[in-house]
């Protein structure tokens, strides 16, 4: 299934004291369309940006234990999305995250929040998708 025929989109609400709130991902493939159901957006709620930058994918996937390989491969994308989205907003260059193929359409600060548009090019390599029991749970 793991295939990079589009872009995607994620919108991304975070506090003024940057610190994520929520996102809403979407990418349309093999004409239909992934959204984030993982369970990714919730386990990300209250973390600092840099937090989530740094989080290691295989770590992810260990704490949310998914074992489809539907699922892994929809985490990924929200974690490498997320990831390279918060870095293209926070101008951050690390030779791990793709940051340029980010665009940032628009960003509105309100009195409570801050919501970042960006549009996400597909990246240019995709994971092998690892088997439950390779994952280490440490």
């Amino acid at each position: 299934m793991p295939c990079s025929d589009s872009s995607s989109s994620i919108a991304i609400t975070i506090s003024l004291d940057e610190r994520f709130i929520a996102f809403d991902f979407a990418k349309i493939t093999c004409g239909r369309e992934i959204t984030a159901e993982t369970g990714y957006k919730k386990y990300c709620v209250g973390r600092e940006l840099q937090e989530i930058i740094q989080l290691p994918f295989t770590q992810a996937l260990a704490d949310l234990d998914l074992k489809d390989e539907e699922g892994q491969y929809v985490l990924y994308l929200e974690w490498d999305a997320l990831r390279s989205a918060l870095a293209q907003y926070l101008g951050i260059h690390d030779d791990q995250i793709d940051a340029n193929r980010c665009l940032i359409t628009s960003i509105e600060h309100t009195e409570q929040t801050i919501e970042i548009a960006e549009v996400i090019f597909p990246p240019k390599e995709m994971p092998k998708i690892l088997a439950c029991g390779i994952i280490d749970k440490d």
